[in-house]
């Protein structure tokens, strides 16, 4: 991953930028999973982002929604005049920059694979399990300031929005939760209850525990896959150190050994 420290003032852009797009999959943010390799910024304002994956079979349907929020992120930049996005070692990464590139939907691009169907069933999977993941974290950061589950409970979006939580991870989770929970319409109005569940249902004092036991098990599922995919990552790309100056098989999986010379 590029320095921060040594960036342009437009490279610092696309960067906060980045920091947006998440792992669907993770609710985490790419940039912090050191899924981004490279970005490029031409004079003329074209972009170039290039990303990569844990392993070269990760889940097209993910990798496509990556790519599309890399793309749609770095776009709204106001100086930014074209987006490229390249994922690189991927099992499907030509068909994935290819419509990426072009606008194309993930549909269009996996034409030839319709087994993997289409991707609105999978944002939708993925939308709740990251509400779930920031509510989750809120509620535990409010139950260490002494508040009860009926406090919570009848908690309003209004109250919520003026509270302020001392957990450092607490409160970067507050308003990416304040922001998913408008985004889904789940809570607009300042008397809205601040804590319904994904489909919109309230909650209440003594529904807590079993609310908290629901959060807690997406949370650890959660938790594990990004553990999973920071040590696949950190395997599959680390430089291997030879030994006694002999190649490992790491070596030969990364096609680093030189064709072997025979006498002549």
């Amino acid at each position: 991953m590029q320095d921060r420290h040594t960036l342009t003032p437009r490279e610092r852009d696309v960067w906060s930028r980045l920091d947006r797009v998440d792992d669907p999959e993770l609710d985490e943010p790419l940039t912090d999973l050191g899924f981004i390799e490279a970005v490029s910024v031409g004079d003329a304002g074209d972009v170039l982002v290039c990303f990569r994956l844990p392993t070269y079979w990760c889940s097209p349907n993910f990798a496509f929604l990556m790519a599309e929020g890399i793309r749609d992120e770095v776009g709204a930049l106001p100086w930014v005049s074209r987006v490229a996005v390249q994922l690189e070692d991927h099992m499907c990464a030509d068909e994935m920059n290819a419509a990426v590139n072009a606008g194309r939907s993930f549909s269009e691009a996996m034409a030839l694979r319709p087994e993997l169907g289409d991707l609105g069933e999978v944002r939708e999977k993925f939308a709740r399990k990251a509400f779930q993941r920031r509510q989750e974290a809120v509620l535990l950061a409010l139950r260490t300031l002494g508040l009860k589950p009926a406090d919570v409970a009848a908690m309003t979006l209004s109250q919520l929005e003026r509270t302020r939580l001392h957990d450092p991870e607490a409160a970067r989770q507050l308003p990416r939760y304040l922001e998913i929970l408008r985004a889904r319409g789940l809570a607009t109005a300042e008397c809205d209850p601040a804590f319904p569940d994904p489909d919109g249902r309230g909650l209440t004092a003594a529904g807590y525990a079993e609310r908290m036991g629901e959060l807690r098990a997406v949370r650890i599922n959660m938790e594990f896959g990004g553990a999973l995919c920071r040590g696949l990552k950190e395997t599959r790309y680390k430089e291997v150190v030879r030994i006694d100056g002999e190649p490992t098989l790491v070596d030969f999986l990364h096609d680093r050994v030189p064709a072997r010379q025979t006498a002549g």
